[in-house]
């Protein structure tokens, strides 16, 4: 994995993840979606950590997919190589614990735009366009255009951006509910630091739950949320202890439902 494509940084209850390839406006190729997967993994061990924003470095917040990365891939490495591995590094950031915000201080197009629906919030400074360009180059969207944008932003709106072709500015995105604050140039990192710093301010375990409920009510999670919410509540009962303790000892346990 390349050093420094992506790297994570901890400021008091927030985490960032920043893309660190400002001279292809942090496109997306192979290293970089390891780089990333490894920041991500990063954030949700991170202690008192309690949300977590995604930027680009420089002028960009992410181009998309590098098409000189996956151009010239066979069919066979496409699909697997490109396609499904790009698609469990952005579940992987759609599953983070702590709520995600994507700072978008420059252009979210094709890849970047998914990278962006993959968190839970989007700020977007009012100079930022937003579409997904890939059918004029004769390709789909293959990182979740279709389905979680689909979920997240209506089938409509895709269907304008993925079919029609259209490109919105941050002012329209944000009155079809593609982005959620729109702020001045250059402004976009300190309105997502402080919404992140009120959300750090709220019941760690509660916010988390409710992300959880939300994933589970979207289709973004299922079984594994089910079971993580069901384990944790048992976990603070008297019946994990009671069990383990009986365990140890080799002995019957007795449950009190305490």
């Amino acid at each position: 994995m390349a050093e420094g494509l992506v790297i994570f940084e901890k400021d008091g209850a927030i985490g960032i993840v920043t893309l660190r390839r400002p001279e292809k406006f942090n496109a997306l190729d192979i290293p970089m979606l390891h780089a990333l997967e490894a920041a991500v993994d990063e954030a949700e061990l991170a202690e008192n950590v309690r949300a977590v924003l995604i930027r680009g470095e420089g002028k960009g917040f992410c181009a998309g997919g590098d098409v000189e990365a996956w151009g010239r891939l066979s069919a066979a490495d496409f699909q697997v190589q490109w396609v499904r591995y790009g698609h469990r590094v952005f579940d992987r950031l759609a599953r983070l614990r702590q709520p995600t915000i994507a700072v978008l201080s420059g252009h979210a197009l094709g890849g970047g735009l998914e990278l962006a629906a993959a968190c839970d919030f989007r700020v977007a400074e009012t100079q930022v366009k937003l579409g997904f360009p890939e059918t004029s180059i004769g390709v789909v969207p293959g990182w979740s255009g279709t389905q979680r944008a689909v979920r997240r932003f209506g089938a409509q709106i895709v269907r304008r951006m993925a079919i029609g072709g259209e490109v919105f500015l941050a002012a329209d995105a944000l009155a079809h509910g593609v982005v959620d604050r729109v702020v001045e140039t250059g402004k976009a990192f300190d309105e997502a630091k402080a919404w992140a710093e009120k959300i750090a301010e709220r019941g760690p375990l509660a916010t988390e739950a409710a992300k959880l409920m939300i994933g589970i009510a979207e289709g973004e999670e299922n079984a594994a949320a089910t079971e993580a919410l069901a384990s944790g509540f048992i976990a603070l009962t008297g019946d994990l202890k009671t069990g383990v303790g009986a365990f140890k000892a080799k002995q019957k346990p007795a449950f009190s439902r305490s």
